[in-house]
């Protein structure tokens, strides 16, 4: 890659942090790890890190706990590991800000890729100088340059698969867009047919942008098809 980044992975796997290292080095990426919670928030409050990943079985604060308070402070991407194969732990996850998961046993190709691909959408060093500075509606401003949004309950910085799902349905202002359609452009990848990652992504941005979650004004259902950005703002 040669963008000079550097990852934290949090991991009580001692062998498998020490494998990632090795193999995010051959993409030039720089890693640090450690094998706790504790740790890792203590680590991102002395270093900047462009990507966090992050295991959900560990020992004291877990991983979806570590979740939670990483995202209180920071939408840095994270990427989630899990030996739990069922969909109830990647909803959670998926709920509480990650932006990414593979289930362990994994291929360590498919996660280096898809951590390539992370830092690469949501570091500022690749976003295009093309993009507008502001998208302004009734009661919504997004901010393209500072990934963020204001609204009338305040500014918050969005982590990078909230803010790239806005910004589609924004930018497609009026038009259904399907769950296919958001996947492939949001996640960058075929469709699965598995929608718990579209809809944990959209109950946390109306929970962050909507007046009332439960009657959207922005992000508008359409049943059995997808969702729309309202054109009536």
């Amino acid at each position: 890659m040669n963008l000079n980044n550097r990852i934290l992975i949090i991991d009580d796997d001692k062998e498998l942090c020490v494998l990632i290292q090795r193999s995010v080095s051959d993409e030039e990426i720089e890693a640090d790890f450690c094998y706790s919670g504790a740790t890792g928030l203590s680590m991102l409050k002395k270093k900047e890190y462009q990507l966090i990943i992050l295991d959900v079985m560990m020992p004291g604060i877990d991983g979806f706990e570590t979740l939670e308070k990483i995202r209180k402070e920071s939408s840095i991407p994270i990427f989630m590991l899990t030996s739990k194969n069922d969909n109830t732990s990647k909803v959670l996850g998926l709920r509480s800000g990650a932006d990414d998961y593979l289930t362990k046993p994994f291929d360590m190709g498919e996660l280096i890729a898809r951590v390539i691909s992370l830092i690469r959408r949501y570091t500022r060093f690749n976003q295009s100088v093309e993009e507008p500075y502001h998208l302004v509606y009734n009661g919504l401003t997004i901010d393209v340059d500072n990934r963020s949004v204001i609204t009338d309950n305040g500014t918050f910085e969005l982590p990078p698969k909230e803010f790239d799902l806005l910004l589609y349905c924004a930018k497609n202002q009026g038009k259904i867009l399907t769950k296919q359609q958001i996947y492939e452009k949001v996640w960058g990848e075929p469709y699965v047919y598995d929608d718990s990652n579209i809809m944990a992504i959209i109950s946390r941005l109306r929970k962050k942008i909507e007046p009332d979650s439960s009657s959207p004004k922005f992000i508008q259902t359409v049943k059995g098809i997808g969702y729309r950005f309202s054109k009536e703002v």
